[in-house]
């Protein structure tokens, strides 16, 4: 698969997640896909299981693609997903099966935090 195919799935993917549109989210995902999230030790093994952890996910939520990065083996995205008032930037790692649907999803949630006082007259606060 080319880079660019693994960014149209990735695209998919989100696409399929904000239109909670399960059966396309479904399509884009290895039967045997593992999900993992660092932060909370959570493992999510299987489609059905996967499709269905993203379908219960609590709260009205939305997001939106900032970015995607493809190469030979899969993808990263940058996502803005925001539920219950309050937004965060997603990171995702992804990679492919053979058949260039999602294998792995490596999923990270990086929280905002103060600049160190030590820093502050090496930079500017953005606005």
């Amino acid at each position: 698969m080319s880079t660019a195919q693994h960014e149209a799935v990735v695209r998919a993917y989100w696409a399929a997640a904000e239109a909670r549109d399960w059966e396309a989210f479904g399509a884009t995902l290895s039967p045997d896909v593992v999900y993992r999230c660092p932060q909370t030790r959570e493992v999510v093994r299987g489609r059905e299981d996967y499709v269905r952890f993203n379908r219960e996910f609590p709260g009205d939520w939305h997001l939106t693609v900032d970015r995607v990065l493809s190469d030979g083996a899969g993808a990263m995205s940058r996502t803005t997903f925001t539920v219950r008032g309050e937004t965060m930037t997603g990171l995702c790692l992804f990679t492919m099966d053979a058949q260039g649907r999602v294998e792995t999803v490596e999923d990270w949630w990086p929280a905002p935090y103060e600049r160190p006082a030590e820093r502050a007259h090496l930079s500017e606060l953005e606005k």
